[in-house]
């Protein structure tokens, strides 16, 4: 086993390291979790805040302005005009980011969908927004959760006008804020302890249907990497007990940093040397001495099941205030086009809308090679071009690189079946290389871009196997190809801390949201696998001790629809019916 020096809080990173091998499925056992679902006490998938102003986003039909750029503008540097910040660019923002995008229905069940997806449907993700005066919102600066069933924002806190001037004083102009946070009893209610990892999934997903939103409407967005966890909850007020009294707890996750367009250099002082990926603690904390306003509803009708080693790790794993990196601003790399979708071409809104989670694959549909090759493309975090720059929505995470795709490739015109590695840094290829299995063939296939680091590890025909090592999930051998998402694990939390165990889960998460978007865009489907067993994956590649660690499966093919459900648009005049999860995403 390698082994790291670290500087880091030893009883820390070992409740992190503990919390991971408690929670890895085995053949002969699963991770722990009730066995039964309490339906009556499932929590509810809606927190509001009661008391609190609440602002409603106008609707928007598809062709209303801000209309949709074609999804393939997404990827094209400056392709998109930036947009100005008003009350319905916003509204197409959390639109596409965290809004319903419908509901389904069978029998007396109904459930909502969401633009960013869950796992199981549950969707422990809570979105904020931090934002100066808007018109049609407010007429001074003022902190909202984000009501998604409503498509609402509740107004939490007052902002003063100099506060928030100073907070943002270091940011491009007209940025604004974008909080998540997360309620792990959401998860826990269905998975148990392995709750925990979902949730961070879903971060992840989150991270980047909030920076593709963005990208429709021309804007940038970051995660502000540098935030203590003490200063988000801070700022958006998930310390506030008397606010949470009887209700389920929040927990910290990230802020993002939005903003409209790339300033130049000479438009602000400092600016040459781009902005801060954080801001002084101190400014947080101030904002609890100005007004607030509403409480939260408690989310189950019983006490939430105590998961003691979920919040041992939450705890662990907390973000410390120490680093203060900084985002070096660069212009658009290409000339502007115009952003009007052509015809033959889908729009990014359509796309947005109609992603759904697979339930179950066809076993006969298969996708040419260019196609799998483009998919694989969209998930690699640098360009060959474009080192400096990294491409949307890999700029969103500020980090290099950590998360490596191992692939059981099934049904892909041209390629042979079998199992591929996709380096999504290519510097750490011979690392690789060293920690797999020594007969791997590592060669590279026919029509490969020279720039896309993907390997022919072993041909053979991997159906049965990739569907043994998720749960024995037939999808995972069904589909065109599935894949385990690779973290470079141990070197990464000795070298950060214990706190990054939960950014490799949000990469994960990134490149699930990008491969959900791509297999629509290309006329199929995608899912993710939460359940798989974690070591004897690793046995498959080779992975013999922590350098490297399975923390997300996936699956791409030809859907097969369930004729039962009825589909029903995100908002209308439809209301009523049990809400019941139904393991959809």
């Amino acid at each position: 086993m390698m082994r790291y020096r670290s500087m880091h809080d030893p009883g820390k990173l070992e409740a992190v390291l503990r919390y991971h091998e408690r929670t890895k499925h085995h053949f002969n056992r699963y991770a722990r979790a009730l066995g039964t679902l309490d339906w009556a006490n499932q929590p509810d998938p809606f927190r509001r805040f009661a008391g609190a102003p609440l602002a409603h986003l106008p609707i928007l039909g598809p062709d209303e302005e801000p209309r949709s750029p074609a999804y393939e503008h997404l990827y094209r540097a400056g392709a998109v005009p930036s947009a100005p910040v008003t009350l319905r660019t916003l509204s197409r923002l959390f639109e596409y980011a965290l809004a319903l995008s419908a509901w389904k229905q069978s029998g007396g069940a109904r459930w909502a969908l969401r633009s960013n997806p869950s796992s199981g449907n549950l969707h422990p993700t809570e979105g904020y927004l931090l934002i100066g005066a808007l018109p049609g919102l407010a007429d001074a600066p003022g902190l909202y959760h984000y009501a998604p069933k409503e498509h609402a924002l509740e107004r939490r806190a007052d902002c003063p006008a100099g506060w928030f001037a100073q907070l943002m004083r270091e940011f491009p102009p007209n940025a604004f804020l974008i909080g998540l946070s997360s309620i792990h009893w959401r998860e826990a209610w269905k998975y148990g302890e392995r709750a925990f990892r979902y949730c961070q999934h879903d971060a992840g997903h989150a991270i980047g249907t909030v920076r593709i939103a963005a990208a429709t409407l021309g804007w940038s967005a970051v995660v502000l990497h540098g935030l203590a966890d003490e200063t988000i909850e801070e700022l958006l007020g998930l310390d506030r007990s008397d606010d949470f009294a009887g209700a389920e707890r929040e927990h910290p996750d990230l802020v993002m940093l939005v903003w409209p367009s790339e300033p130049p250099a000479e438009s602000r002082s400092g600016a040459e040397n781009g902005f801060p990926l954080s801001f002084e603690p101190s400014l947080a904390r101030e904002l609890a001495k100005h007004r607030w306003y509403g409480s939260a509803n408690r989310l189950s009708r019983d006490d939430p099941v105590p998961w003691e080693i979920i919040d041992e790790v939450a705890g662990a794993s907390r973000k410390p205030d120490s680093e203060r990196p900084r985002l070096k601003l660069l212009g658009p790399s290409a000339a502007r086009h115009d952003s009007a979708p052509p015809a033959d071409e889908p729009s990014a809104g359509r796309i947005i809308h109609q992603r759904r989670s697979l339930l179950a694959c066809d076993g006969s549909t298969s996708i040419a090679a260019e196609c799998f090759y483009q998919m694989l493309a969209r998930v690699m975090p640098h360009r060959e071009m474009e080192v400096i720059r990294r491409p949307m929505p890999w700029d969103a995470i500020p980090w290099d690189p950590t998360i490596h795709l191992g692939l059981f490739v099934h049904r892909v015109a041209g390629l042979e079946p079998g199992l591929y590695v996709l380096a999504r840094d290519p510097d750490k290829i011979e690392t690789l290389k060293r920690a797999m299995h020594a007969r791997f063939a590592w060669s590279l296939p026919p029509g490969c871009p020279q720039d896309l680091p993907l390997y022919l590890l072993e041909a053979g025909d991997a159906r049965q196997l990739a569907a043994q090592v998720s749960c024995n999930q037939d999808i995972a051998g069904d589909g065109a190809f599935s894949l385990g998402m690779i973290a470079e694990y141990q070197q990464a939390l000795f070298t950060h801390g214990p706190w990054f165990y939960r950014r490799l889960f949000w990469e994960t998460g990134l490149i699930g949201q990008v491969l959900y978007l791509e297999a629509e865009a290309a006329g199929i489907r995608a899912t993710g696998i939460g359940c798989f067993f974690d070591d004897p994956v690793h046995q498959v590649f080779g992975f013999q001790d922590l350098s490297f660690q399975s923390l997300y499966h996936f699956t791409v093919g030809g859907p097969v629809d369930d004729p039962r459900l009825t589909t029903l648009p995100p908002y209308g005049a439809h209301v009523g019916g049990e809400q019941r999860d139904m393991d959809l995403r």
